[in-house]
Protein backbone atom coordinates (compact mmCIF):
# COMPACT_ATOMS: atom_id res chain seq x y z
CA UNK A 1 0.00 0.00 0.00
CA UNK A 2 1.50 3.45 -0.91
CA UNK A 3 2.28 5.53 1.74
CA UNK A 4 -0.32 8.29 2.61
CA UNK A 5 1.67 11.08 3.69
CA UNK A 6 3.95 12.41 1.23
CA UNK A 7 6.12 15.37 1.58
CA UNK A 8 4.29 18.22 2.76
CA UNK A 9 1.04 16.29 4.13
CA UNK A 10 -1.61 14.31 2.55
CA UNK A 11 -2.10 16.06 -0.81
CA UNK A 12 -4.54 15.13 -3.90
CA UNK A 13 -7.59 16.36 -5.70
CA UNK A 14 -10.11 17.23 -3.68
CA UNK A 15 -12.98 14.74 -3.18
CA UNK A 16 -12.08 12.28 -5.37
CA UNK A 17 -8.33 11.46 -3.49
CA UNK A 18 -8.88 13.73 -0.57
CA UNK A 19 -12.23 13.03 0.25
CA UNK A 20 -14.36 13.92 3.66
CA UNK A 21 -14.76 10.19 4.58
CA UNK A 22 -11.06 9.83 4.52
CA UNK A 23 -10.48 13.30 5.71
CA UNK A 24 -12.63 12.39 8.79
CA UNK A 25 -10.83 9.01 9.52
CA UNK A 26 -7.83 11.04 8.98
CA UNK A 27 -8.89 13.98 11.98
CA UNK A 28 -9.76 10.68 13.96
CA UNK A 29 -6.30 8.71 13.82
CA UNK A 30 -4.01 11.95 14.02
CA UNK A 31 -6.42 12.74 17.56
CA UNK A 32 -5.54 9.38 18.37
CA UNK A 33 -1.63 9.80 18.03
CA UNK A 34 -1.15 13.16 18.91
CA UNK A 35 -3.33 13.36 21.44
CA UNK A 36 -2.80 10.18 23.21
CA UNK A 37 0.18 11.59 25.71
CA UNK A 38 -1.50 14.60 26.86
CA UNK A 39 -4.99 13.32 28.20
CA UNK A 40 -6.22 13.62 31.17
CA UNK A 41 -8.98 13.91 33.75
CA UNK A 42 -8.93 17.77 34.44
CA UNK A 43 -9.15 18.74 30.58
CA UNK A 44 -9.79 17.90 26.70
CA UNK A 45 -7.36 17.83 24.10
CA UNK A 46 -7.77 20.84 22.34
CA UNK A 47 -6.81 20.95 18.17
CA UNK A 48 -6.58 23.82 16.33
CA UNK A 49 -7.92 23.96 12.44
CA UNK A 50 -6.98 26.57 9.57
CA UNK A 51 -6.91 26.68 5.94
CA UNK A 52 -6.36 28.82 2.97
CA UNK A 53 -9.74 29.72 0.79
CA UNK A 54 -9.94 27.00 -1.45
CA UNK A 55 -13.29 25.97 -1.88
CA UNK A 56 -13.04 22.13 -0.60
CA UNK A 57 -11.46 23.88 2.49
CA UNK A 58 -14.75 24.26 4.00
CA UNK A 59 -15.61 20.71 3.45
CA UNK A 60 -12.39 19.16 4.94
CA UNK A 61 -12.17 21.41 8.34
CA UNK A 62 -15.94 19.73 9.25
CA UNK A 63 -14.86 16.33 8.23
CA UNK A 64 -11.39 16.88 10.21
CA UNK A 65 -13.43 18.70 13.46
CA UNK A 66 -15.68 15.48 13.02
CA UNK A 67 -13.20 12.96 13.02
CA UNK A 68 -11.18 14.86 15.70
CA UNK A 69 -14.50 15.69 18.20
CA UNK A 70 -15.57 12.31 17.89
CA UNK A 71 -12.48 11.33 19.54
CA UNK A 72 -13.09 13.43 22.70
CA UNK A 73 -10.87 16.03 21.66
CA UNK A 74 -12.28 19.95 21.30
CA UNK A 75 -11.46 22.02 17.96
CA UNK A 76 -10.62 25.60 17.63
CA UNK A 77 -11.31 27.11 14.40
CA UNK A 78 -8.91 29.82 13.31
CA UNK A 79 -10.72 30.54 9.70
CA UNK A 80 -8.57 31.23 6.73
CA UNK A 81 -5.08 31.73 7.91
CA UNK A 82 -1.34 31.35 6.80
CA UNK A 83 0.34 27.85 7.82
CA UNK A 84 3.17 29.79 9.95
CA UNK A 85 -0.26 31.04 11.50
CA UNK A 86 -1.69 27.89 12.61
CA UNK A 87 1.76 26.75 13.58
CA UNK A 88 1.94 29.77 15.72
CA UNK A 89 -1.42 29.59 17.24
CA UNK A 90 -1.01 26.21 18.09
CA UNK A 91 1.71 27.03 20.84
CA UNK A 92 -0.16 29.89 21.52
CA UNK A 93 -3.76 28.68 22.50
CA UNK A 94 -1.71 25.57 24.40
CA UNK A 95 -2.84 23.43 21.40
CA UNK A 96 -1.82 19.68 21.95
CA UNK A 97 -1.98 19.93 18.00
CA UNK A 98 -2.68 21.89 14.79
CA UNK A 99 -4.19 21.24 10.94
CA UNK A 100 -3.87 23.49 8.21
CA UNK A 101 -5.48 23.07 5.34
CA UNK A 102 -3.87 23.48 2.21
CA UNK A 103 -2.41 22.30 -1.27
CA UNK A 104 0.07 25.48 -0.99
CA UNK A 105 0.94 26.55 -4.50
CA UNK A 106 -0.91 23.48 -6.39
CA UNK A 107 -4.00 24.65 -8.08
CA UNK A 108 -7.24 25.24 -6.85
CA UNK A 109 -8.87 21.44 -7.24
CA UNK A 110 -5.96 20.20 -5.00
CA UNK A 111 -5.97 20.33 -1.63
CA UNK A 112 -4.20 18.48 1.38
CA UNK A 113 -3.68 18.60 4.93
CA UNK A 114 -1.17 18.77 7.16
CA UNK A 115 -0.53 18.52 10.87
CA UNK A 116 1.55 20.11 13.98
CA UNK A 117 2.51 18.32 16.81
CA UNK A 118 1.81 20.29 20.45
CA UNK A 119 4.12 23.66 19.99
CA UNK A 120 3.10 23.56 16.73
CA UNK A 121 6.20 21.43 14.94
CA UNK A 122 5.28 19.72 11.70
CA UNK A 123 5.50 15.92 12.32
CA UNK A 124 8.49 13.23 11.81
CA UNK A 125 7.89 10.42 9.08
CA UNK A 126 7.79 8.02 12.27
CA UNK A 127 4.75 9.57 13.47
CA UNK A 128 3.00 10.29 10.15
CA UNK A 129 3.35 6.50 9.99
CA UNK A 130 2.01 5.98 13.24
CA UNK A 131 -1.27 7.93 11.99
CA UNK A 132 -1.46 5.87 9.04
CA UNK A 133 -1.36 2.27 11.50
CA UNK A 134 -4.03 4.11 13.54
CA UNK A 135 -6.36 4.64 10.21
CA UNK A 136 -5.97 1.11 9.59
CA UNK A 137 -7.06 -0.26 12.95
CA UNK A 138 -9.54 2.87 13.95
CA UNK A 139 -12.82 1.57 16.17
CA UNK A 140 -16.27 2.91 14.53
CA UNK A 141 -17.58 3.72 18.06
CA UNK A 142 -15.76 6.34 20.30
CA UNK A 143 -16.62 8.02 23.10
CA UNK A 144 -19.77 8.91 23.93
CA UNK A 145 -22.10 11.87 26.05
CA UNK A 146 -19.71 14.29 27.83
CA UNK A 147 -16.73 12.31 26.23
CA UNK A 148 -17.38 14.17 23.01
CA UNK A 149 -15.21 16.74 21.80
CA UNK A 150 -16.56 20.36 21.18
CA UNK A 151 -16.04 22.56 17.92
CA UNK A 152 -15.98 26.38 18.59
CA UNK A 153 -16.83 28.48 15.68
CA UNK A 154 -14.06 30.48 15.22
CA UNK A 155 -11.40 32.30 17.15
CA UNK A 156 -12.26 35.36 16.90
CA UNK A 157 -8.79 37.14 17.95
CA UNK A 158 -6.51 34.43 15.68
CA UNK A 159 -5.95 36.70 13.70
CA UNK A 160 -4.54 39.89 15.26
CA UNK A 161 -2.79 37.43 17.51
CA UNK A 162 -0.49 36.08 14.79
CA UNK A 163 -0.31 40.21 13.54
CA UNK A 164 1.11 41.06 16.52
CA UNK A 165 3.58 37.91 17.16
CA UNK A 166 5.08 39.07 13.46
CA UNK A 167 5.18 42.97 15.08
CA UNK A 168 7.29 41.47 17.57
CA UNK A 169 9.06 39.68 16.01
CA UNK A 170 10.75 42.00 13.09
CA UNK A 171 10.52 45.83 15.62
CA UNK A 172 12.72 47.27 12.84
CA UNK A 173 10.31 50.01 11.07
CA UNK A 174 9.96 50.08 7.21
CA UNK A 175 9.14 53.92 6.59
CA UNK A 176 9.59 55.29 3.19
CA UNK A 177 9.34 51.54 1.72
CA UNK A 178 6.84 50.91 -1.56
CA UNK A 179 6.17 47.43 -1.76
CA UNK A 180 3.85 45.53 -4.18
CA UNK A 181 2.59 42.36 -2.82
CA UNK A 182 0.73 39.48 -4.76
CA UNK A 183 -1.39 37.12 -1.80
CA UNK A 184 -1.84 34.93 -4.75
CA UNK A 185 -5.68 35.40 -3.62
CA UNK A 186 -4.98 33.10 -0.67
CA UNK A 187 -4.18 32.77 3.07
CA UNK A 188 -1.80 35.85 2.94
CA UNK A 189 -4.50 38.25 1.23
CA UNK A 190 -5.61 40.10 4.65
CA UNK A 191 -2.32 39.07 7.07
CA UNK A 192 0.25 40.05 5.06
CA UNK A 193 -0.69 43.60 3.48
CA UNK A 194 -2.38 44.79 7.49
CA UNK A 195 1.82 43.07 8.65
CA UNK A 196 3.64 45.29 6.36
CA UNK A 197 1.40 48.27 6.76
CA UNK A 198 1.24 48.11 10.36
CA UNK A 199 5.45 48.22 9.97
CA UNK A 200 5.51 51.73 8.42
CA UNK A 201 5.65 50.38 4.24
CA UNK A 202 3.42 51.77 2.04
CA UNK A 203 1.52 48.45 0.67
CA UNK A 204 0.40 47.94 -2.76
CA UNK A 205 -1.76 45.03 -2.73
CA UNK A 206 -2.85 42.91 -5.88
CA UNK A 207 -4.19 39.18 -6.37
CA UNK A 208 -5.69 40.04 -2.79
CA UNK A 209 -9.19 38.63 -3.33
CA UNK A 210 -9.87 34.94 -3.00
CA UNK A 211 -13.33 33.93 -4.20
CA UNK A 212 -12.91 30.30 -3.44
CA UNK A 213 -11.94 29.39 -6.36
CA UNK A 214 -9.36 31.34 -7.68
CA UNK A 215 -6.11 30.92 -5.65
CA UNK A 216 -2.93 30.37 -7.25
CA UNK A 217 -4.59 31.01 -10.75
CA UNK A 218 -2.46 32.88 -12.51
CA UNK A 219 -0.77 34.83 -9.48
CA UNK A 220 1.03 34.29 -6.98
CA UNK A 221 4.92 32.99 -6.23
CA UNK A 222 4.21 30.59 -9.07
CA UNK A 223 3.63 33.36 -11.63
CA UNK A 224 6.16 36.00 -10.85
CA UNK A 225 5.46 37.89 -14.11
CA UNK A 226 2.23 39.69 -12.19
CA UNK A 227 4.12 41.31 -8.97
CA UNK A 228 7.47 42.20 -11.55
CA UNK A 229 4.84 43.92 -14.04
CA UNK A 230 3.04 45.84 -10.71
CA UNK A 231 6.30 46.80 -9.39
CA UNK A 232 7.16 48.50 -12.97
CA UNK A 233 3.86 49.91 -13.30
CA UNK A 234 3.91 51.36 -9.66
CA UNK A 235 7.76 52.40 -9.17
CA UNK A 236 7.66 50.46 -5.76
CA UNK A 237 11.08 49.68 -4.35
CA UNK A 238 10.49 45.47 -4.57
CA UNK A 239 7.57 42.98 -4.91
CA UNK A 240 6.73 40.45 -2.60
CA UNK A 241 5.16 37.44 -4.33
CA UNK A 242 3.62 34.61 -1.97
CA UNK A 243 1.69 31.43 -2.20
CA UNK A 244 -1.34 29.61 -1.55
CA UNK A 245 -0.80 29.05 2.11
CA UNK A 246 1.81 32.22 2.64
CA UNK A 247 4.67 29.67 3.77
CA UNK A 248 6.71 31.14 0.69
CA UNK A 249 7.96 34.29 0.02
CA UNK A 250 9.76 35.33 -3.87
CA UNK A 251 10.90 38.90 -4.58
CA UNK A 252 11.74 40.89 -7.26
CA UNK A 253 13.51 44.59 -6.95
CA UNK A 254 12.74 47.93 -8.23
CA UNK A 255 14.11 46.50 -11.82
CA UNK A 256 11.84 43.72 -11.70
CA UNK A 257 14.25 41.20 -11.74
CA UNK A 258 13.77 38.08 -9.96
CA UNK A 259 15.33 37.48 -5.82
CA UNK A 260 14.58 33.87 -5.31
CA UNK A 261 14.59 32.14 -2.02
CA UNK A 262 18.68 31.15 -2.67
CA UNK A 263 19.74 35.09 -3.02
CA UNK A 264 16.74 36.12 0.20
CA UNK A 265 19.11 33.57 2.01
CA UNK A 266 21.92 35.39 1.09
CA UNK A 267 21.28 38.40 2.12
CA UNK A 268 19.74 37.05 5.61
CA UNK A 269 22.63 35.19 6.22
CA UNK A 270 25.36 37.88 5.67
CA UNK A 271 22.56 40.36 7.62
CA UNK A 272 22.72 38.29 10.82
CA UNK A 273 26.09 37.43 10.39
CA UNK A 274 26.85 40.94 10.58
CA UNK A 275 24.27 41.28 13.91
CA UNK A 276 25.73 38.70 15.45
CA UNK A 277 22.32 36.22 15.19
CA UNK A 278 23.91 33.44 12.46
CA UNK A 279 24.27 30.76 15.59
CA UNK A 280 27.30 28.73 14.04
CA UNK A 281 28.03 30.66 10.75
CA UNK A 282 25.64 28.61 9.57
CA UNK A 283 22.95 28.09 6.55
CA UNK A 284 21.05 25.01 5.92
CA UNK A 285 19.31 24.75 2.73
CA UNK A 286 18.66 21.71 0.30
CA UNK A 287 20.21 20.21 -2.44
CA UNK A 288 18.07 22.19 -4.86
CA UNK A 289 19.64 25.04 -3.84
CA UNK A 290 21.94 27.18 -6.73
CA UNK A 291 26.15 26.35 -6.78
CA UNK A 292 25.89 30.44 -6.91
CA UNK A 293 24.63 30.17 -2.82
CA UNK A 294 27.54 27.74 -1.83
CA UNK A 295 30.24 30.08 -3.34
CA UNK A 296 28.58 32.68 -1.96
CA UNK A 297 28.62 31.76 1.68
CA UNK A 298 32.00 30.01 1.15
CA UNK A 299 33.33 33.69 0.45
CA UNK A 300 31.48 34.58 3.77
CA UNK A 301 33.35 32.72 5.55
CA UNK A 302 29.10 30.97 6.31
CA UNK A 303 29.17 27.19 6.00
CA UNK A 304 26.01 25.51 4.11
CA UNK A 305 24.50 22.62 4.68
CA UNK A 306 22.23 20.94 2.46
CA UNK A 307 19.26 18.60 3.09
CA UNK A 308 16.85 17.11 1.31
CA UNK A 309 13.65 18.88 -0.22
CA UNK A 310 11.34 19.58 1.51
CA UNK A 311 10.82 22.63 4.51
CA UNK A 312 10.47 20.15 7.39
CA UNK A 313 13.85 18.44 6.84
CA UNK A 314 15.54 22.01 6.74
CA UNK A 315 14.10 22.36 10.19
CA UNK A 316 14.82 19.07 11.14
CA UNK A 317 18.57 19.89 10.50
CA UNK A 318 18.23 23.44 11.67
CA UNK A 319 16.65 22.09 14.94
CA UNK A 320 19.24 19.34 15.15
CA UNK A 321 22.32 21.59 14.79
CA UNK A 322 21.03 24.65 16.72
CA UNK A 323 21.01 27.03 13.57
CA UNK A 324 19.06 30.10 12.98
CA UNK A 325 18.27 29.97 9.28
CA UNK A 326 17.04 27.93 6.25
CA UNK A 327 15.31 27.86 3.69
CA UNK A 328 14.82 26.57 0.44
CA UNK A 329 15.10 28.18 -3.17
CA UNK A 330 11.32 28.29 -3.22
CA UNK A 331 11.26 31.04 -1.11
CA UNK A 332 10.50 29.09 2.24
CA UNK A 333 12.33 30.92 4.93
CA UNK A 334 12.73 29.11 8.48
CA UNK A 335 14.32 31.44 11.15
CA UNK A 336 13.48 29.10 14.24
CA UNK A 337 13.85 31.76 16.56
CA UNK A 338 10.75 33.61 15.41
CA UNK A 339 8.77 30.45 14.14
CA UNK A 340 8.67 26.80 13.89
CA UNK A 341 8.04 26.79 10.38
CA UNK A 342 8.77 28.84 7.07
CA UNK A 343 6.74 32.38 7.32
CA UNK A 344 6.47 34.04 3.78
CA UNK A 345 5.12 37.52 5.63
CA UNK A 346 8.01 37.55 8.33
CA UNK A 347 10.48 36.40 5.24
CA UNK A 348 8.77 39.73 3.81
CA UNK A 349 9.36 41.64 6.57
CA UNK A 350 12.86 40.74 7.47
CA UNK A 351 14.07 41.35 3.60
CA UNK A 352 12.28 44.75 3.78
CA UNK A 353 13.91 45.13 7.42
CA UNK A 354 17.51 44.70 5.62
CA UNK A 355 16.85 47.28 3.49
CA UNK A 356 15.54 50.11 6.14
CA UNK A 357 19.02 48.45 8.11
CA UNK A 358 21.22 49.41 5.36
CA UNK A 359 19.32 52.25 3.13
CA UNK A 360 20.70 49.59 0.17
CA UNK A 361 18.54 48.70 -2.55
CA UNK A 362 17.21 45.03 -3.33
CA UNK A 363 19.23 44.73 -6.37
CA UNK A 364 22.60 45.73 -4.79
CA UNK A 365 22.14 43.29 -1.21
CA UNK A 366 20.98 40.47 -3.75
CA UNK A 367 24.40 40.80 -5.90
CA UNK A 368 26.14 39.33 -2.57
CA UNK A 369 25.58 36.07 -4.65
CA UNK A 370 25.83 35.29 -8.48
CA UNK A 371 23.19 32.72 -9.49
CA UNK A 372 24.51 30.45 -12.01
CA UNK A 373 22.41 29.47 -14.57
CA UNK A 374 19.92 26.48 -13.49
CA UNK A 375 17.14 24.82 -15.81
CA UNK A 376 14.38 23.39 -13.79
CA UNK A 377 12.02 20.88 -16.07
CA UNK A 378 9.05 19.15 -14.39
CA UNK A 379 7.95 15.35 -16.01
CA UNK A 380 4.58 14.17 -15.76
CA UNK A 381 4.80 10.47 -15.35
CA UNK A 382 2.67 8.19 -14.39
CA UNK A 383 4.51 6.21 -11.84
CA UNK A 384 7.25 8.51 -10.32
CA UNK A 385 8.78 5.71 -7.97
CA UNK A 386 10.68 4.03 -10.45
CA UNK A 387 12.28 6.55 -12.77
CA UNK A 388 15.56 6.98 -10.64
CA UNK A 389 16.53 3.56 -11.01
CA UNK A 390 15.31 2.76 -14.54
CA UNK A 391 18.48 1.87 -16.64
CA UNK A 392 18.26 4.35 -19.38
CA UNK A 393 17.66 7.18 -17.02
CA UNK A 394 20.98 5.80 -15.22
CA UNK A 395 22.32 5.83 -18.44
CA UNK A 396 21.51 9.53 -19.44
CA UNK A 397 22.44 10.43 -16.19
CA UNK A 398 26.09 9.40 -16.05
CA UNK A 399 26.35 10.97 -19.74
CA UNK A 400 24.95 14.57 -18.56
CA UNK A 401 27.65 14.11 -15.18
CA UNK A 402 30.19 13.53 -17.82
CA UNK A 403 30.05 16.15 -20.01
CA UNK A 404 29.70 18.64 -17.12
CA UNK A 405 32.52 17.68 -14.82
CA UNK A 406 33.25 20.05 -12.20
CA UNK A 407 31.17 23.09 -13.93
CA UNK A 408 27.73 22.23 -13.36
CA UNK A 409 25.31 19.76 -11.87
CA UNK A 410 22.72 17.35 -12.20
CA UNK A 411 19.76 16.69 -10.07
CA UNK A 412 17.29 13.98 -10.44
CA UNK A 413 13.95 13.70 -7.71
CA UNK A 414 10.58 12.82 -7.98
CA UNK A 415 8.27 15.37 -6.27
CA UNK A 416 6.94 15.04 -3.30
CA UNK A 417 3.37 16.10 -3.78
CA UNK A 418 2.41 15.76 -7.48
CA UNK A 419 3.19 12.86 -9.92
CA UNK A 420 5.68 14.85 -11.65
CA UNK A 421 9.73 13.83 -11.96
CA UNK A 422 12.06 16.88 -11.55
CA UNK A 423 14.89 17.47 -13.79
CA UNK A 424 17.58 20.39 -12.54
CA UNK A 425 20.53 21.20 -14.00
CA UNK A 426 23.50 23.63 -13.61
CA UNK A 427 25.74 24.83 -16.07
CA UNK A 428 28.17 27.39 -17.26
CA UNK A 429 25.72 28.89 -19.69
CA UNK A 430 21.96 29.03 -19.66
CA UNK A 431 21.92 27.05 -23.34
CA UNK A 432 24.59 24.31 -21.67
CA UNK A 433 21.98 23.80 -19.08
CA UNK A 434 18.67 23.82 -21.29
CA UNK A 435 20.29 21.13 -23.58
CA UNK A 436 21.20 18.98 -20.99
CA UNK A 437 18.19 18.92 -18.98
CA UNK A 438 15.92 18.84 -22.81
CA UNK A 439 17.53 15.38 -23.27
CA UNK A 440 17.30 13.95 -19.27
CA UNK A 441 13.48 15.18 -19.54
CA UNK A 442 13.32 13.43 -22.83
CA UNK A 443 14.47 10.19 -21.67
CA UNK A 444 12.11 10.29 -18.13
CA UNK A 445 9.01 10.93 -20.33
CA UNK A 446 9.66 7.93 -22.29
CA UNK A 447 10.64 5.43 -19.47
Amino acid sequence: MARLFGTDGVRGLANEVLTAPLALRLGAAAAEVLTSEHRSSKRRPLAVIGRDPRVSGEMLAAALAAGMSSRGVDVLRVGVLPTPAVAYLTEFYGADMGVMISASHNPMPDNGIKFFSKGGHKLPDSIEDQIEKAMESLPETGPTGHGIGRVIEEAVDAQQHYLDHLAESMPRRLDGITVVVDCANGAASTVAPLAYEAAGARVIAVHNEPSAYNINDNCGSTHIDQVRQAVLKHGADLGLAHDGDADRCLAVDAEGAVVDGDQIMAILALAMKENGELRKSTLVATVMSNLGLRLAMDEAGITLRTTKVGDRYVLEDLNAGGYSLGGEQSGHIVMPDYGTTGDGTLTGLALMSRMAETNVSLQSLAGAMTVLPQVLINVPVSDKSVIASHPDVAAALEMAEDELGNSGRVLLRASGTEELFRVMVEAPTEEIARRIAGKLAAVVAHV
